[in-house]
């Protein structure tokens, strides 16, 4: 598409189909937007699908489905902003389009640095406007568990909140109140939430609040440094189950989506190996060996959510020592796990960390001081991703349910440094996940994101534009 795409056309995603009609503009008036007519047809369009159609005389869009009506609105709403940027009027143009992939998620981690409820909007207003439909809340880790449990109360008062390194504490969390408004402004511009408990590693923040939760039983601390840590929940403990789905039950309660995620993802195996409650619970249970115990409790927990009508999802970790039943595995350590999973009848969300996390550093810098220090992701990097691997071929292939962009907050540690780690990356891999793979282009992207990151910039983002 480069040399060829209109001036005015710099829509993130790029649609699939555009026809340009010539002939007089579509009259605009700053913060006057003419009116769009929606038509809910019976057939005609995939379920997400709609076709949006400008001309002198007006515009209108049609659609089988409210969901393929709000994606018509959207693309009118950015095509609108950027005729009032521009001081143009609307083209005439006829905009067939309908999305690639049914999840296109963004994930955020709240846990290593927190961010206030108007932060985690502002996200869910960047991935509305690129047509994301998951918002990706990671709320529980080893450095703060950020979602109050009536249940377990100790949980916030204690496990949301770390050493800051200066004799103060950091931290924060968002009461049940909180989450269901910010599940409702998601509901309102189309985005599901997913949250993440996770489980059965990354524990030390519910095991400072809880300790006989973990095999030892010792009093430890919420962590605050990043890493790896070797105290996690204990499965030879009953209670641990019941705590499990205690939290559960209220997760439930709260959100609504069919899919909740249980981590299960960097979970060292050491303390098992030497616990004697662990030891006995894989002797009852027959399991070989400390992966298979690690299975079991994803099994077990995955059993307790389909109890409740709901989907468990994991990192490809889950894997290890047994797939549960129904699991469907988040691919981030490259795509072999995704493959294998998908092959085992299982559906996927492909997101290696090579092309999807945003919190790398988007250029070979030292001086770089936004992301990940050792871990680099350029805007070509993340547009060169195809979702679909190779080797996967008719049912394999359909379980690839999409991807997703991943930011963790290790170093990332404020709102500024989360914009300057989304954009313009995450537009990107927005057209990668909504768009044909034949439409993508690097130079047409590039030339199209230079006046989309003045609209940004100008709205108060902060972008890096050292990659454009």
């Amino acid at each position: 598409m480069a040399g060829i795409m209109p001036r005015r056309l710099d829509l993130i995603p790029l649609p699939a189909s555009i026809q340009w009609l010539g002939g007089s503009e579509l009259p605009i008036a700053i913060g006057s937007s003419p009116v769009c007519r929606e038509t809910l047809t019976e057939e005609g369009f995939a379920p997400e699908g709609y076709a949006l159609r400008i001309t002198c005389e007006g515009a209108s869009v049609k659609a089988s489905t409210a969901l393929g009506l709000a994606h018509g609105r959207q693309t009118w709403l950015q095509l609108v902003a950027q005729a009032e940027r521009e001081g143009n009027g609307l083209p005439n143009i006829v905009i067939e389009d309908e999305p690639r992939f049914p999840w296109r998620g963004g994930h955020l981690d709240v846990c290593r640095h927190f961010f206030p409820l108007e932060t985690v909007k502002r996200y869910i207003d960047w991935l509305a406007w690129y047509k994301f439909n998951v918002f990706h809340w990671h709320l529980t880790e080893d450095q703060g568990w950020r979602l109050e449990i009536e249940k377990y109360p100790r949980l916030t008062e204690i496990g949301a909140w770390r050493d800051d390194g200066d004799g103060g504490r950091y931290g924060g969390f968002y009461t049940q109140d909180e989450v269901r408004e910010i599940v409702s402004y998601a509901a309102e511009r189309n985005i599901t939430v997913v949250p993440e408990i996770e489980l059965p590693g990354h524990a030390m923040a519910a095991l400072a609040a809880y300790p006989d939760l973990g095999c030892a039983g010792r009093e430890i601390q919420v962590e605050t440094s990043w890493g790896i840590f070797e105290d996690v929940f204990c499965p030879g403990k009953e209670r641990v189950f019941a705590f499990f789905e205690g939290v559960l039950d209220e997760v439930c309660a709260i959100f609504p989506s069919v899919y909740i995620h249980i981590g299960g993802d960097e979970c060292p195996k050491t303390a098992w190996n030497a616990c004697p409650d662990c030891q006995k619970r894989m002797a009852d249970e027959g399991l070989g060996d400390a992966e298979e115990l690690q299975s079991y409790v994803v099994r077990r927990v995955e059993s307790y959510l389909l109890g409740r009508g709901r989907r468990l999802i994991g990192w490809d970790e889950i894997l290890e020592g047994g797939l549960a039943p129904e699991a469907t595995v988040m691919s981030w350590r490259g795509e072999e796990g995704g493959i294998t999973a998908t092959r085992a009848g299982h559906d996927v969300i492909m997101c290696p960390n090579s092309h999807c996390y945003l919190d790398h550093k988007q250029i070979d810098d030292p001086n770089e001081t936004v992301g990940q220090p050792d871990e680099v992701c350029t805007l070509a990097n993340a547009y060169s991703y195809e979702p679909l691997p190779k080797g996967l071929e008719g049912v394999n292939e359909a379980r690839i349910l999409g991807s997703q962009a991943n930011i963790w907050t290790e170093y990332i540690r404020d709102t500024r440094e989360l914009e300057y780690a989304a954009f313009p990356r995450l537009c990107a891999l927005a057209e990668v996940f909504w768009s044909p793979s034949g439409k993508r282009d690097l130079e047409s992207l590039r030339k199209r994101l230079a006046g989309h990151v003045s609209m940004l910039e100008n709205d108060g983002v902060r972008c890096c534009k050292k990659d454009l």
